[in-house]
């Protein structure tokens, strides 16, 4: 059905108007799937086309980290070459999320003297303090993915979002800096490169999960986007418009399935199995309790249990996932601050219950993330699911320039930027007067206490997991418990 809905768009009207138009394949690499999606912009909507869709099972990746080159590489190729054959389009670049535990995030402050002849601030002069931005002193073993500015300060004037064209002697900015194990990024463009592709951008996934999933009205009062995956819980919390705050959880669908599969004794493929078909997360919605009937092993007799049962294993997880979710929202400082409340996305979305049982843990409205400014045109029904969220982002993601709508001009002060952009820039706008200048204030700025304070959360994120290790020891117990009634 779709090679032939697909084929309509090859011969018809779609790939027309795709001739003159930019094509981008977004690829996610996830811990359960790898889904590699080609697009092309419809500029008139303000939305994407979706040409071709490709999934291969993740063989080679344990909580969003690369684990087996081989077999990442191999699962790369096959989802892309799909999405190739569906569309009937190739290209060599690709826009790559990335996600895992080892990412983490802080805060920063960075001071420039405004070297411009009238002393009005322009794009170079805020290029040149997100390019001082990025050279914060960091461990070896990180790389910087993305500089949020949160604010800018002009002579002592704070709260200011968007400097460009005010007058001014000094310009400061608060900075979210988000990171990543280097050696963890460097595995990712291995292997999108060993598969034979050129990684145009790497974008922190629930970063790009926002742009499919929330619009400018929640991200303005205030939303925490839950992207809950295979391996990981990626949070992103949005005021302002600004991305204000991001984390990871290293729990995710998969331990689900793990608790499914230790509990009843089988093998991992039938435990997702009975989880996707029958699987549910909020005793209170569940209003049929069958009696669900497991294959045995090697011809071993059947297994029988309640869904009721089953529902009690996959909530005591979910519980303790979301509680850790809402810890994290508390210790943000953003939690009483969120009036949109909680947006969920992502593939273990899809248990039935989910949206309550969050509702009831957070004490929050919860919305499910279902992608949108997606084109009717092109191939929108198949990826109008949370399992797409972050692979739709991605695609918007790269085609954020193309839609000239208001926000475009203040893209800069939302996101990152590219190094080797920031770098052309500097050497263009900055002046040696103005390096003068610069390293006299950089010396009046106390950095130190900011160092020390990103020494200390790493040394606080390793207690965190021996508590997760402990957590999951504990729920493992509670859940046996269920079952010794058998």
């Amino acid at each position: 059905m779709v090679k032939s809905n697909c084929n309509k768009l090859i011969e018809g009207e779609i790939l027309e108007s795709t001739k003159n138009l930019p094509i981008k394949l977004a690829l996610d690499i996830g811990t359960t799937k790898i889904c590699a999606i080609i697009t092309a912009p419809d500029i008139k909507n303000k939305s994407i086309q979706v040409l071709g869709i490709g999934i291969a099972e993740s063989e080679g990746l344990n909580r969003g980290v690369v684990v087996n080159i081989d077999r990442t590489v191999k699962a790369i190729k096959k989802a892309v070459e799909k999405a190739e054959q569906q569309s009937g389009l190739t290209t060599n670049k690709v826009i790559v999320g990335i996600a895992g535990d080892h990412i983490q995030s802080s805060q920063s402050h960075h001071i420039i003297s405004v070297s411009h002849p009238q002393k009005e601030i322009t794009k170079e002069e805020v290029d040149r303090l997100i390019y001082e931005a990025s050279h914060i002193p960091i461990s070896l073993e990180r790389k910087i993915l993305h500089l949020f500015p949160q604010e800018y300060i002009i002579d002592g004037q704070d709260g200011v979002i968007d400097p460009i064209g005010m007058s001014g002697v000094r310009m400061e900015a608060k900075i979210h800096v988000v990171t990543g194990m280097a050696t963890a990024i460097d595995n990712i463009y291995k292997c999108v490169q060993r598969a034979g592709f050129e990684v145009e951008d790497l974008i922190l996934e629930p970063l790009a999960s926002s742009y499919a999933v929330l619009n400018d009205d929640e991200k303005e009062v205030g939303v925490a986007l839950i992207d809950i995956g295979g391996g990981t819980t990626d949070i992103a919390i949005f005021i302002d418009n600004i991305i204000k705050h991001t984390d990871v959880i290293a729990l995710g669908g998969n331990i689900l399935t793990d608790d499914v599969r230790r509990v009843l004794n089988i093998v991992k493929s039938e435990g997702e199995r009975i989880k996707r078909e029958y699987g549910h997360c909020y005793i209170n919605t569940l209003h049929k309790d069958d009696i669900l009937q497991i294959p045995g092993i090697a011809g071993r007799s059947p297994k029988e249990i309640r869904r009721s049962d089953l529902t009690m294993v996959l909530q005591a997880r979910m519980t303790e996932i979301f509680g850790f979710v809402n810890t994290a929202l508390l210790n943000s400082g953003y939690k009483d601050k969120l009036g949109a409340g909680v947006v969920i996305t992502g593939g273990t979305t899809l248990l039935p219950g989910i949206d309550d049982l969050a509702m009831e843990i957070l004490q929050l409205p919860v919305k499910m993330g279902i992608p949108n400014k997606i084109s009717s045109q092109g191939l929108a029904p198949e990826v109008e699911s949370p399992i797409f969220a972050t692979g739709v982002g991605l695609a918007l993601y790269g085609f954020r320039n193309y839609f000239n709508d208001d926000n475009t001009a203040l893209i800069f002060t939302n996101e990152s930027t590219k190094k080797d952009d920031l770098i052309n820039n500097k050497q263009d706008s900055q002046t040696k007067e103005a390096d003068a200048q610069q390293s006299q204030i950089e010396e009046e700025t106390q950095k130190q206490p900011e160092q020390e304070k990103e020494k200390e959360k790493e040394k606080e994120a390793k207690p965190k997991k021996e508590q997760k290790e402990k957590s999951n020891k504990n729920i493992i117990k509670e859940i046996k418990k269920i079952f010794d009634q058998f």
